[in-house]
């Protein structure tokens, strides 16, 4: 049986049934409790799990992130919650330095069992110090797991996957789409960590993303069936490790690729899927690797250049033209 639940709703019920199946697991971060998270997120787990499982933090991003890694060293599975991962960077010495090495630097001996989540990307007019996309930079990092995704099924299964590995796991969401709605099984399931969806098969290009860029390449299929163009949808979902394998073998098919990345051009995973695919399904393509990102400076406040600033609709579909040598 299934019913339509929000990413929200989603979330929530991975966390709750991993903290019913494992009481080593507990939530930790600003507002999570009392409030019932920024985004309710974790509403009405307070009730159920008590203050010693969900815990209100104070403002300290750094702090709360290093007592999880601690906490994680010593068998405990925390989920450490961000408001958004802007704030995270306050924490980045606990995440890339003490969580993704754990492992390598004990010889093994022990790890980090921890998930740290929360939105992110542009969501409105949060300007310039709110509004960036992490998944490149955290996914630079050997040692750390990145998941971005919105779809509420994937979303929670992820989530509870992400729960029980027994390395650290960024989960990256979308503050603009915690309301999406979707359809999601009412008995339990996992989605496996690294695994990319087709979400439309299409002939002619593939494009591929992650997040919520997903609606935008959604929107850009639809208008190009409109114009004869059949666009092979390809969700991400994981970030590291990466499903280079359904990419190329869609490329094969449609022998064009755009990839669509909310995040700066330069160094990007846009630019990473376009190194991987030019040199193993070089012969394949029947015109370069194209890719669609947000403006190559920092996100301003005015509705107009957040319009200007983020990948749209419309320019992919004008990206995919240019690419069926439709246009100039």
């Amino acid at each position: 049986m299934s019913r339509i639940i929000t990413l929200r709703d989603a979330l929530r019920e991975a966390m709750s049934e991993e903290m019913r199946r494992d009481p080593n697991v507990f939530l930790m971060g600003e507002e999570v409790a009392q409030y019932n998270g920024a985004y309710k997120v974790s509403k009405g787990m307070l009730d159920e799990f008590g203050p010693k499982r969900v815990i209100d933090t104070p403002i300290a991003e750094l702090g709360f992130a290093g007592i999880g890694v601690g906490a994680a060293m010593n068998g405990l599975r925390p989920i450490i919650e961000f408001m958004t991962w802007n704030f995270a960077v306050l924490a980045f010495d606990q995440i890339v330095n003490n969580a993704a090495k754990t492992l390598s630097q004990s010889s093994g001996e022990f790890g980090c069992p921890i998930v740290f989540r929360g939105p992110s990307g542009a969501a409105g007019q949060l300007a310039q110090q709110h509004s960036q996309t992490f998944e490149s930079w955290l996914g630079n990092c050997p040692g750390l797991k990145v998941i971005s995704c919105i779809d509420p099924y994937d979303s929670k299964g992820l989530m509870k996957s992400a729960i029980r590995d027994d390395n650290p796991v960024c989960f990256m969401e979308s503050e603009s789409y915690y309301g999406l709605q979707g359809e999601v099984p009412e008995e339990e399931y996992l989605i496996e960590i690294g695994k990319a969806v087709i979400r439309r098969s299409g002939t002619d290009i593939t494009i591929v993303s992650f997040n919520k860029m997903m609606e935008v390449i959604k929107q850009a299929a639809v208008e190009l069936e409109k114009e004869g163009i059949s666009a092979e949808i390809i969700d991400l979902r994981t970030i590291r490790p990466m499903d280079y394998d359904t990419v190329i073998q869609s490329v094969k098919k449609t022998n064009r690729l755009i990839v669509v990345d909310e995040s700066w051009p330069f160094a990007g995973i846009s630019a990473e899927l376009a190194y991987v695919v030019q040199k193993r399904a070089f012969d394949y393509l029947d015109a370069p690797v194209a890719r669609v990102n947000s403006a190559d400076t920092s996100l301003g406040y005015a509705p107009t250049m957040v319009n200007e600033y983020l990948p749209n609709a419309s320019r992919v579909v004008k990206c995919a033209k240019e690419l069926m040598y439709l246009v100039k």
